[in-house]
Parts: structure tokens; sequence; C-alpha cells
């Protein structure tokens, strides 16, 4: 998934915050009612996304009635190295109370509260076809904080026909909707000669944020965050990991061509 800031955009801000590694271990600060924007704004995008998958694996703890998690424990179930996930974490002010690890309950907190998730985020899906009808019925959405309130398309037999509970609006009334509705999230699943249209639209309702997945880079003005997810590009990443495993077993019988990949 790649991260497109507006045209008008800046490289992101570098973190200043000290090494979590070499950072004393001391109690987790009690959380506090609001979170630090300037601290939040200083999180690399790499950071935000893994912060993103520890929420889930802690969510998953507390489902099982864990209550405390040491690093090792929540490096190893989030796939990432303990250092890295130290580091991560100290972002929130936090590193946990030596030998016994981290209060899950609080972790989740905190969290949610730097990813934003303290409130609901209304997501509008543009496009219903066979993606855009899996995301406005995808159940997942709403208890993670982002209920699906608004649908758009060009179809005249899908116009006023409800999918996933909500009835689909004309594309031409996504500024309007998105207005009225308070939508703050849009989801572009239309071919790629209507996603700038679209994005326009959603721009003009007050959208702030989009998720594209048309296969063409958007142009936005620099207050719009914009992610894209391209398949196909991953598809053609997952290939080149297929291939180098096959060229390594190929080099350990001194035929491989050597290709080297560092992460």
């Amino acid at each position: 998934m790649v991260s497109q800031r507006g045209r008008r955009n800046g490289a992101a801000v570098a973190a200043g915050t000290p090494d979590a590694d070499n950072a004393p271990t001391a109690e987790m600060p009690a959380v506090t009612v609001d979170a630090d924007p300037v601290r939040a704004r200083s999180i690399p995008e790499a950071a935000v996304a893994r912060l993103a998958v520890y929420l889930r694996v802690l969510s998953g703890m507390s489902d099982q009635g864990a209550t405390t998690v040491a690093s090792e424990e929540l490096s190893q179930a989030a796939g990432v190295n303990s250092a890295k996930l130290r580091k991560d974490l100290s972002y929130l002010g936090s590193y946990g109370t030596r030998g016994v690890g981290y209060e899950v309950s609080v972790l989740i907190e905190e969290i949610e509260r730097i990813l934003g998730l303290t409130r609901k985020h209304k997501v509008a899906v543009v496009g219903i076809g066979n993606l855009g009808h899996a995301l406005a019925n995808y159940g997942g959405f709403p208890g993670r904080g982002f209920p699906v309130e608004a649908l758009f398309d060009l179809d005249p037999d899908l116009i006023g026909i409800p999918v996933g509970g909500i009835p689909v609006s004309h594309l031409e009334d996504i500024a309007a909707v998105c207005a009225e509705r308070e939508i703050s999230i849009g989801v572009i699943a239309t071919p790629p000669t209507a996603a700038q249209s679209v994005c326009d639209r959603l721009v003009a309702g007050g959208v702030q944020c989009i998720l594209n997945f048309a296969p063409v880079v958007l142009q936005v003005p620099s207050h719009i965050e914009v992610r894209k997810v391209d398949l196909a590009v991953e598809l053609q990443i997952l290939s080149f990991h297929v291939a180098r495993r096959a060229d390594a077993e190929l080099g350990a019988n001194g035929t491989g061509n050597g290709y080297v990949i560092q992460t």
C-alpha cells in the first residue's frame, strides 16, 4: 500500500523521538484525555502502519483475556523484531514496566488515541462493482470505527438499491451527500477513467482522506491524504519474492543470478 501526499506537500517530518532501545525502562504513564498532536505528526508513516498491526494483535489478546504482554511476545505476534517494536511504542511515550511488560488495555487505548480511533470516521464507497460491493458489505469496518455511511455509482439499476443496508446514490450527488453526512474518508473503487472526477467530488464534499483502488495517481490539494492500493503491484512484489527464492535455491547449486534484496 502506497501513501500519496497532495501535489503541493513536502517531505514528511522526521521524528525527533529518542532511540527507544537506549531509553530507560519506566512505568507507562496514565492515558491523558487529549493526545499530543505534535507528537502524533512526528511519527514516521512506516511506524504508523506497524502501530495498526500492534492494535490488531493486542485487541485479539484482549479478547482472549490477556492483561499484560511482554515485548518479545508482542513483537513475535506482530512479525517485527523487539527493538523496532520498542522504538515504535516509544512514540507513545510509554516503555512498559520492567519484568512485567505492557498493560494490554492501556496500550490499546494509547494506540487508538494516536491513530485517531477515539471517534468514528464515516466512510463513503464510490463504485459499487464487485470490489465496492464487497467493501460495502464488509462487517469489520463499523466495529473498528469506520461505518460505511454512503454509497455511489452511475448504474441506474443500482441507484436507490440498498447494499449493506445503505441505498446507493448517484455520482452527481457525491459532494452534497458527503457534506450532509459528514463523510471523512472516501473509498474509490471505480475504473481509472472516472477516479479523478470522483476524487474531485469527494474533496468538494469535505472528505479529508481517500483510499484509492483505481490504478491512477490522483491530483489532490495539499491537505488531502491519499492512500493508493494497487493489487497488481502487490502481486508483482510477491512475484519478485517467489523468483528470489527460486534464484536462491539455484544459487546454492552455483547457478543463481546473485540478486540480493536488503530488508
